[in-house]
């Protein structure tokens, strides 16, 4: 399961970063398609069952469940 970070702070700071980037990870400087929001790492670290953990920018976490 995926969700938003739950420190609201955190998520509407990541957010207003998407929204000056294009959606591009606020986190990266390259503006590069693997780096669009839900970036390619991400991706690939929620398709293995065994991850649990937070995307690179922090505004997602997935639980292992």
């Amino acid at each position: 399961m995926v969700r938003l970070n739950e420190d609201e702070k955190m998520v509407n700071l990541i957010r207003e970063g998407l929204k000056q980037t294009g959606g591009y990870c606020p986190c990266r400087m390259e503006r590069t398609p693997e780096n669009k929001c839900m970036c390619k790492e991400f991706r690939e670290q929620i398709a293995d069952p065994e991850f649990e953990g937070y995307c690179h920018c922090m505004l997602y976490y997935k639980d292992k469940k």
